[in-house]
């Protein structure tokens, strides 16, 4: 069976994770927390960063420095993990839902400015599958009409817009390490990315449960006390040694993964040619981290006779999100702004074939071979 994913693995983890353990220091903010952390300040580079136990935690805490209020309007895509709306909804926000690019399935950065209401506090552009969405044109809208910008990088790390990663534009930026993502910190984790220093001190307030713990191990006060509602968004020192392994094979993780992603395109690209599938798109100005490759069938039914037939091979092949506005939840908490044109009908032709650190070209071989026998 060719698995549809496979958490990377360098082998540089059970050393850390062994340090970890020994340490006598597994809650968050030890050493390799810190470590993680420098490495993404510099290398990305950012103002600040400070690891989580999700992504989901990141956009939540991104939720809370805002200011989010009950009422507030955030504008995202629909096509998207239901994360990125819940973030917001907790704090009683309404979300609006903005149609997507077909190229790149992304939020259609010229739509957004008619979303805009007097209730609107925040836009939330959504990487899609680790290529940038329109930066430039959504921070000029964002800016405008003086608005947060929030960078759902879930898929996007290592991925860049115009030669900034993704994440390091808006105002936050949130990562995950998801075992599914390219880089994990051991099933979980996340990243927020914090690049107005207005939020600096407030996010590590926020992040220990609403105290100055971190000023108080900074000796910045003699004691420390709850002064503003926060949560637990640390994530713990098993999590950041796991993923320091990663880090430290950050670009061979990458290279693999962008050869099997060229390995695709490449072997697929006649089939393209005839009509029969579309393939990804990559926008002048963005490199991608190939987080997935995917293809387009010519709609729901093809689609789902396609991952049958994969299965029947012993590939494991998957569709991805629901559009949200289609959910219960969705129809309750949000709103679609303007025409459907594209969320429906493209994420119901979308397929993802395997893709991961370790995917040999025989594998991939194997998979390519079944697509096209599938569109013999």
């Amino acid at each position: 069976m060719i698995s549809f994913n496979v958490p990377a693995y360098t082998g540089a983890e059970d050393k850390y994770l062994k340090e970890a353990l020994v340490s006598q220091k597994l809650s968050g903010d030890g050493p390799f927390s810190k470590k993680c952390q420098a490495w993404f300040q510099e290398n990305l580079p950012a103002y600040k960063t400070l690891i989580t136990p999700s992504c989901t935690a990141a956009l939540e805490l991104a939720a809370l420095l805002i200011d989010i209020q009950p009422g507030d309007e955030v504008i995202m895509p629909s096509y998207t993990f239901v994360s990125t709306a819940n973030a917001f909804v907790l704090r009683g926000a309404k979300i609006i839902f903005v149609d997507i690019r077909p190229d790149t399935m992304n939020i259609d950065e010229n739509l957004i400015e008619a979303a805009i209401t007097p209730k609107t506090r925040a836009i939330v552009p959504v990487h899609y599958a680790g290529v940038g969405c329109q930066m430039d044109k959504i921070m000029a809208v964002a800016e405008r009409h003086d608005l947060y910008v929030i960078e759902d990088a879930a898929q996007g790390m290592m991925s860049s817009y115009e030669g900034r990663h993704l994440g390091t534009i808006g105002h936050l930026g949130a990562f995950s390490f998801h075992e599914t993502k390219n880089y994990t910190s051991g099933g979980e984790g996340g990243l927020l990315i914090i690049n107005d220093e207005r939020f600096s001190e407030r996010a590590e307030v926020i992040r220990e449960k609403g105290t100055n713990r971190s000023q108080f191990f900074h000796g910045m006060v003699d004691k420390y006390q709850w002064i503003e509602v926060g949560s637990s968004y640390l994530a713990s020192e098993m999590q950041t040694a796991y993923l320091w392994g990663q880090l430290e094979h950050v670009n061979a993780i990458n290279n693999a993964r962008i050869a099997s992603w060229d390995f695709y395109l490449h072997r697929l690209q006649p089939l393209a040619d005839t009509g029969r599938i579309k393939l990804p798109f990559i926008p002048e100005g963005c490199t991608h981290n190939a987080h997935m490759f995917y293809i387009k069938t010519s709609g729901l039914e093809e689609r789902s006779a396609l991952i049958d037939y994969l299965k029947e091979k012993q590939i494991s092949a998957a569709f991805h999100y629901v559009p949200l506005h289609t959910a219960k939840a969705g129809q309750r908490f949000g709103l679609f702004h303007g025409e459907d044109r594209y969320t429906t009908l493209e994420s119901e032709r979308l397929v993802r074939l395997p893709i991961w650190y370790g995917l040999t070209p025989e594998a991939q071989d194997e998979v390519v071979r079944a697509v096209n026998e599938f569109y013999m």
